[in-house]
């Protein structure tokens, strides 16, 4: 069995050394025949030299760098693409991913699972962090086709089967905890703490880290659509209502008083519904235009892979 760890970079050069001797030493004392994939997402620090130190003196590390920042959700799906392993495990670099939990990983693979899921408990998080969270979760399981699990990240491995039919899928804007998901197999889950940064700050922000969130609503389904279809329906019918109602009050007793409140009122609602409609609308109106580009998920500038190749 030939094992690939898939490893996004950005910004990681505390990490990445002491990343590099940790699985080392799990592997070699389990007897790991491994490769560890080093993907650089456009890292603007000494990232990228580090990796290429590793990969001069250990050929079992190999790299792609990007010509910039393309993301994570590009990062993972380079290091797919590039795996020849039976089996491939991501895990990120700040060691938030506990590397130790690799050989349960693999146990559990060759039990006959063909994704093993490392779940981690919320256990040291902030409330301000973690109710947010639940929040997401609940939100986004009753909105969406997938089903979604707290705590169930990218940490995780999957068979060749499960990363097969992870690259069959060729769409641009990808959200893959949902394609994780959607493409089934049979699945076991173990369960770790949380475990804080070995070294920096996260590159996610609170903004991005929203944006994530409207990605994953907006990914599988048309459910948001149906809604604003729903809620159009809902006040068309109560502001019909309310003309009619309003019309026979004033064929009954006439006008009393100019309706200055009701018309703000109602002009400021409707304006509202139509706003937050044509949003959602623009959000699906923008996928689909990234979609029709067919652009590149990434561009590489660097890379050992090939080279490698060429020599075997």
């Amino acid at each position: 069995m030939k094992l690939s760890l898939v490893v996004p970079i950005y910004n990681e050069e505390r990490s990445i050394e002491r990343l590099y001797h940790t699985i080392t030493k799990i592997a070699e004392q389990n007897q790991y025949h491994y490769e560890l994939l080093l993907i650089n997402d456009g890292s603007r620090d000494h990232s990228l030299a580090i990796i290429e130190n590793l990969s001069f003196k250990d050929d079992r590390v190999k790299y792609l760098s990007f010509s910039r920042n393309f993301g994570k959700e590009a990062a993972m799906l380079a290091g797919l693409e590039a795996a020849g392993g039976d089996a491939a495990i991501i895990l990120d670099a700040d060691l938030q991913h506990p590397p130790e939990l690799i050989p349960k990983l693999v146990a559990e693979y060759k039990a006959g699972f063909d994704q093993v899921v490392a779940r981690r408990n919320r256990r040291g998080e902030s409330m301000l962090r973690r109710l947010p969270t639940s929040l997401y979760y609940s939100l986004i399981n009753r909105a969406v086709d997938v089903k979604l699990t707290d705590g169930e990240g990218d940490f995780r491995l999957l068979s060749r089967a499960v990363i097969d039919a992870i690259l069959s899928l060729d769409e641009y804007n990808r959200f893959s905890k949902g394609i994780f998901d959607w493409v089934g197999f049979n699945k076991k889950t173990i369960e770790f703490d949380n475990v804080t940064r070995y070294d920096g700050k996260s590159s996610f922000s609170m903004f991005k880290l929203m944006d994530y969130a409207i990605d994953g609503i907006l990914s599988y389904n048309n459910k948001p659509l149906r809604v604003c279809f729903y809620f159009g329906a809902f006040t068309l019918a109560v502001s019909l209502t309310y003309i009619l109602v309003t019309l026979i009050q004033i064929i009954r007793s006439g006008i009393d008083e100019p309706g200055y409140f009701t018309i703000i009122s109602a002009i400021l609602f409707l304006g509202g519904v139509q706003l937050f409609s044509l949003g959602v609308i623009g959000e699906y109106i923008g996928k689909i235009y990234y979609e029709t580009k067919k652009r590149p998920h990434y561009l590489v500038q660097h890379t050992n892979i090939e080279e490698k190749s060429d020599d075997a």
